[in-house]
């Protein structure tokens, strides 16, 4: 028989039905030695190794409430914080305030000081002018004086505070952050006060209006230019000059518009007083609660 023949000739093997050739898989491989590839103890093995894998058991309720409670408390300590922060940066800037405040406040009772002198001087003068004013013999004998104290004692100057912080508090919604409603208040209170300042300074005004009204029929105006110097400041004439008119009736009248003018100053230094008294105490009362120098 040739070789082709016999390699094409069926074998015992071949001639197995497939149940058969399953038992002898399974024969052959339980003969194999163990540890050889193939081997039933190394499936078992490794069936065992897959199910003891960690991770795959089931989740029971304590789980889940662990998870959420570790959730909960990382999102609540991080809620704190921020409210922690935000709350110091507020608290920083009500401090920052209340400090610009005060130095506000310092400022405002050292223009107080000047203003306040002013006026003081400014009423005397008026007090010149008045007596001066009480008849044409009087008035022809001082000249010089008249001319001098009727320039200079109406002259006057507003009072400017210093608002720079008050108004940020007002125009930037900064007084919610001044917890201290005894602060608020009182700062408050303060501002409100220039108010009635504000309405006694313009009636000055119109009462001023009026006097030049009436001095302007009285003094010569080219006396008047004469006793400026080249720096605009006024000074006393020594000549005795002449007014345009002695007429009595005008006289008087003129000191009635003084009065009026140096009664509105006496007013205005009662205000300022009570307005420098209120900015000292205000200073010191948030220097205080506040823990500033």
């Amino acid at each position: 028989m040739s070789e082709e023949e016999n390699i094409n000739q069926p074998t015992a093997d071949n001639l197995l039905s497939p149940e058969e050739s399953k038992t002898v898989e399974e024969t052959q491989t339980e003969n194999l030695p163990t540890g050889q590839p193939g081997s039933k103890l190394q499936t078992e093995e490794m069936e065992v190794h897959h199910h003891t894998h960690p991770g795959h058991h089931k989740k029971n309720w304590t789980d889940y409430f662990w998870e959420f409670l570790m959730l909960f408390l990382a999102v609540f300590c991080g809620f704190l914080a921020e409210y922690q922060l935000e709350h110091k940066i507020e608290k920083d800037r009500e401090k920052q305030f209340i400090s610009s405040l005060v130095v506000d406040l310092e400022d405002d009772v050292k223009s107080l000081e000047a203003i306040i002198e002013f006026e003081r001087r400014g009423i005397a003068t008026l007090d010149t002018l008045m007596n001066l004013l009480n008849g044409p013999d009087i008035a022809k004998q001082n000249g010089d004086q008249l001319y001098y104290v009727a320039r200079m004692g109406p002259r006057s100057n507003p009072f400017a505070n210093n608002t720079r912080t008050f108004d940020q508090l007002k125009n930037s919604g900064g007084f919610r952050l001044i917890r201290s409603t005894g602060a608020s208040n009182n700062i408050m209170a303060y501002y409100n006060q220039f108010s009635p300042v504000r309405l006694l300074e313009d009636n000055y005004n119109r009462e001023f209006d009026n006097y030049k009204r009436v001095g302007a029929k009285i003094f010569d105006p080219f006396i008047l230019r004469r006793q400026e110097n080249d720096r605009g400041e006024i000074l006393q004439s020594s000549d005795n000059p002449a007014l345009q008119t002695y007429d009595a009736s005008l006289l008087k009248e003129l000191g009635f518009h003084t009065l009026q003018m140096n009664g509105s100053r006496r007013s205005k230094i009662v205000m300022l007083e009570n307005l420098q008294k209120t900015a000292v105490n205000l200073k010191y009362y948030l220097q205080k609660i506040y823990h500033l120098k």
